[in-house]
């Protein structure tokens, strides 16, 4: 059965990816750009490429910060993609004094530059889910590896949201996952076999 899929037009530049994906499973997207967007869809996707506080400023302008936020709290689908991830907490490191959507408790944290490693964390990496059994994980592989491009990653206040890690210099919240939200700090638009399925299992969840 063929979802009604909104895609959230923050102005960034992957939005096309995410609709070229959900075409090749058989889905179509719409861009949402305004609040009325969201009344002829029944799942919403939140894609991210870009910086933290341009894009929260672009939610703004839109009117669309109130509407995300309720779309998550009242638990309808939703699956966040990077920024996408990152714009559901607080704020970020990246943009100080730009207050994100704030669904959920926790600050958008940089990598240490005191590492040693190379920052932004970007190519593949293990994702290990917290519970495999979990639909979204379903039929997906172990060890799983999905594609990551970001220098910034959220830190969760609650414990329990975080559905999987990734380790680059210490483990990370690589994805959080609560009733029908799913967000993920990785790419799976850009991951290949394994992002398509990931996409798929929360399309038919």
């Amino acid at each position: 059965m063929e979802n009604r899929v909104g895609v959230i037009d923050y102005g960034g530049g992957n939005l096309q990816n995410v609709l070229n994906v959900l075409k090749f499973l058989g889905h179509t997207g719409k861009l949402v750009d305004t609040p009325k967007d969201l009344e002829s869809i029944d799942r919403l996707i939140f894609p991210g490429v870009g910086s933290f506080g341009d894009c929260v400023e672009d939610l703004d302008r839109k009117n669309l910060r109130d509407p995300i936020a309720d779309w998550v709290k009242s638990d309808r689908p939703f699956f966040g993609i990077c920024l996408g991830y990152q714009a559901l907490f607080e704020g970020s490191e990246e943009s100080p004094g730009v207050k994100g959507l704030g669904v959920f408790e926790g600050q958008v944290k940089r990598f240490r530059p005191d590492s040693g490693l190379k920052v932004p964390h970007m190519g593949w990496n293990q994702v290990k889910p917290v519970d495999p059994e979990a639909a979204i994980w379903k039929d997906l592989p172990d060890p799983l590896y999905l594609y990551f491009v970001h220098s910034f990653f959220p830190s969760p206040g609650d414990q329990s949201l975080i559905s999987s890690t990734t380790e680059y210099g210490e483990d990370f919240a690589s994805s959080i996952a609560r009733g029908n939200t799913f967000a993920g700090q990785f790419h799976p638009e850009r991951s290949q076999e394994c992002g398509l399925k990931l996409i798929e299992n929360f399309l038919t969840a």
